[in-house]
């Protein structure tokens, strides 16, 4: 099968990534900072609230600047899970909705990684890759493919920026994306 998989927020650890760096570099917690009692602590197209940041062109200029891409640390069970996958003669489709300042360390960072893949898009209409599977944690992501794929399997990466979407399966870890894998297979 060939299985179209997100990195930020599925592969790459960003949110941690930029948090600790942010906690590091300015010495304070965004998290804490800006989480208002019962609301998610992250926030898909607000991550500048609660930092110094005025605007999320600020904080995407910080977040380039200091090459982050580069240097996030994986999603526990990831590299694991990517590497079983490709053992068992699947094809890993990375696709990321990434800027293109963003493209060279994102590359670095998949070679450091050892990702095992040799097709990488770097596209915002996701769906319009062809793949069998898909798994995504972003909440305009998951329905565009559910909507566009009918075809696939569209598995949705449970975050709390996202919440469930008819037609996608649901998955909180690695390990349950890859018993979906195999259960397409068998």
């Amino acid at each position: 099968m060939r299985l179209g998989i997100d990195l930020d927020g599925v592969v790459a650890d960003f949110d941690n990534g930029w948090m600790s760096r942010y906690r590091t570099e300015f010495g304070a917690d965004p998290r804490m900072s800006h989480a208002e009692p019962g609301a998610p602590e992250i926030v898909w197209n607000g991550l500048h609230h609660g930092t110094h940041f005025p605007d999320m062109d600020a904080f995407w200029e910080w977040v380039h600047r200091i090459r982050l891409f580069r240097h996030l640390d994986p999603i526990p069970g990831a590299l694991e899970a990517l590497t079983t996958i490709a053992n068992d003669g699947h094809e890993i489709v990375i696709l990321t909705a990434k800027p293109d300042r963003a493209v060279p360390d994102t590359l670095y960072w998949i070679a450091d990684h050892q990702l095992p893949t040799r097709e990488i898009h770097f596209i915002h209409d996701k769906h319009r890759v062809a793949c069998d599977a898909y798994l995504d944690d972003s909440p305009f992501v998951v329905p565009e493919l559910v909507a566009h794929r009918p075809e696939a399997t569209v598995c949705r990466m449970v975050a709390p920026w996202n919440e469930p979407v008819e037609g996608a399966i649901d998955v909180t870890d690695w390990s349950e994306f890859l018993d979906v894998v195999r259960s397409k297979v068998l």
